[in-house]
């Protein structure tokens, strides 16, 4: 499994990062950590992001995001 996670980029918290997610915390309301999960998906090129945490369908700075837990 540990292997497997090889093939999924990384992204560290750069300067670039960190400030797109404080522009996007203060738009939308978030915490900062959610936002910076944001930042980093647009950084990474990702239109879509799992997450039981956020809302469900909406889109955030071009981010849709998917509960996997919703039916």
């Amino acid at each position: 499994m540990i292997e497997a996670l090889d093939s999924y980029p990384v992204l560290a918290v750069s300067e670039t990062v960190f400030w797109a997610a404080l522009q996007i915390k203060e738009r939308y309301k978030l915490s900062y950590w959610d936002s910076a999960i944001i930042a980093a998906a647009i950084e990474l090129g990702c239109h879509t992001v799992y997450s039981e945490d956020l809302n469900h369908g909406q889109t955030y700075a071009g981010v849709r995001v998917i509960n996997p837990f919703v039916a």
